[in-house]
């Protein structure tokens, strides 16, 4: 819940908006002088110098997913009530200007677009991630000093660098004048190593190349998609799924068995049947046991992208289990 939710007396509910407005006010000047300094000094990022643009949950596939095919782009994920984020999101704009156009930064209102920020996990904010060729392959959470945040910056370049033009250039021209599309970036050693040791069936070691990559890389989708599936199979290698079955079914209450027969349905396909019950074993548990089947259930949300449709729904029917 942010501030905005609290009830407050009249006469603070107009400062507060007055308060948000000035921001919004103060963010689009130095968003303007950000532009007009990308266009006098450097390549522009997008049509027209923007070097640093808003997005909402309607524009994101077009502004972030489509740009990052091209450039790399900074999300900036804030919210007017959010004080740190009133530290970090000069410093990024500040850079963003200098970079001109090396890449975007792009702002999401986290309360005025709060589809960007669930399909992204987004746990506190300020959080900044970095997004290249589609997927989010960095990021950080809270208001770094600028000499930390210059210093991301320039690491995220370097690893880049490889798939960027050369400073100050633009990117090279496909067919018709169309931006070519970079080269694809190399698969990860760590991501390689996890498929690698599954195919073999050494789970120890594909867990440890999984840990490996999100220790780096907190936010890789394919990282945490890995290693959720990693736990989900060891979880039920040595499980007699009618076995399970018929023990859940005698045992409604037995948050061991449910939760046995949730993982046996998740490794089926059965993902909605899966998340059902242990949405529904939230509403007949209390306390420590109730903790312990909603953290498994999130556990299980972890082995699907972020926006499969059945999480969405699972998420909507625990948060109304819960509250």
């Amino acid at each position: 819940m942010s501030p905005a939710d609290f009830t407050r007396p009249a006469s603070l509910q107009g400062a507060v908006d007055l308060g948000a407005r000035k921001q919004a006010l103060e963010a689009q000047a130095r968003r303007e002088a950000a532009a007009a300094q990308a266009a006098s000094g450097g390549a522009p990022a997008t049509p027209g110098g923007a070097v640093v643009i808003d997005v909402t949950d309607e524009t994101f596939a077009t502004e972030v997913i489509e740009r990052s095919m091209r450039v790399p782009v900074v999300l900036d994920l804030w919210a007017t009530w959010c004080e740190p984020c009133k530290q970090l999101s000069p410093i990024l704009e500040k850079l963003a200007a200098e970079a001109a156009g090396r890449w975007v930064l792009a702002k999401v209102d986290v309360d005025a677009s709060p589809q960007i920020s669930g399909a992204l996990q987004v746990q506190s904010i300020p959080t900044v991630l970095a997004v290249f060729q589609g997927q989010a392959v960095t990021g950080f959470q809270g208001a770094l000093p600028e000499a930390q945040v210059r210093q991301w910056l320039d690491q995220l370049l370097q690893a880049l660098a490889q798939y960027l033009p050369p400073e100050g250039e633009a990117p090279p021209a496909g067919e018709e004048g169309q931006p070519a599309q970079p080269a694809q970036p190399p698969a990860d050693p760590d991501l390689l190593a996890a498929e690698q040791a599954i195919e073999e069936g050494d789970l120890d070691a594909a867990a440890a190349a999984y840990e490996r990559l999100l220790a780096r890389a907190p936010a890789d989708p394919d990282a945490k998609i890995g290693l959720a599936g990693v736990g989900l199979v060891r979880r039920t290698q040595d499980l007699d799924p009618d076995a399970v079955f018929r023990l859940a079914a005698e045992s409604p209450a037995d948050v061991e068995a449910q939760t046995q027969a949730a993982d046996v349905e998740m490794l089926g396909g059965r993902v909605d049947e899966a998340f059902d019950r242990l949405v529904q074993l939230v509403r007949r548990t209390s306390g420590d046991e109730r903790d312990r089947v909603r953290r498994h259930l999130l556990d299980l949300f972890d082995a699907l992208p972020s926006g499969d449709p059945s999480v969405a729904k699972a998420r909507r029917g625990l948060a109304s289990a819960l509250f």
